[in-house]
């Protein structure tokens, strides 16, 4: 059985996947499916996040889901 590689894998980022990038930062996407939507690995979406100065924390998300009393 063999891995198939992302589909966008050792290409380069364009505008457009940056911006999509962003966007699904935004929406505090997790990092496996940003990197199925754009075509690359989880690290390398890390990778480009860590570059661009962005966080993939989740925010507005509380611990281990707790509601506020």
């Amino acid at each position: 059985m063999t891995n198939k590689k992302p589909a966008n894998q050792g290409k380069a980022w364009t505008p457009a996947h940056v911006r999509t990038l962003r966007n699904l930062v935004q929406g505090n996407t997790p990092t496996r499916v940003m990197g199925l939507k754009l075509g690359r690995t989880a690290e390398a979406i890390q990778t480009k996040a860590s570059n661009m100065g962005v966080s993939l924390k989740p925010v507005n998300q509380s611990p281990y889901n707790r509601k506020s009393k």
